[in-house]
């Protein structure tokens, strides 16, 4: 369930644009891993397992295995 209420903060944000990116150009997007978010922003390790862990807690995304594969679900403000 997406909790609708819930605000990112500037970081998150970042991840959330890399989740989408493609979206717009008919590209594949919606999945990235942890590697990919570090090597594709200034994000160190600690911050983008952060990010990855609040934005998995709000329901904006999921994790789709233990190796560290993410999938975008819902942005509600959109």
């Amino acid at each position: 369930m997406v909790n609708q209420n819930y605000e990112p903060n500037d970081r998150e944000e970042m991840i959330l644009t890399l989740f989408k990116q493609g979206r717009t150009d008919d590209n594949p997007w919606g999945r990235v891993n942890p590697l990919y978010l570090r090597e594709h922003s200034d994000l160190d390790k600690g911050k983008v397992e952060y990010a990855l862990r609040n934005l998995t807690a709000a329901g904006w995304i999921k994790q789709l295995n233990k190796g560290g594969l993410y999938e975008f679900v819902d942005d509600p403000r959109n």
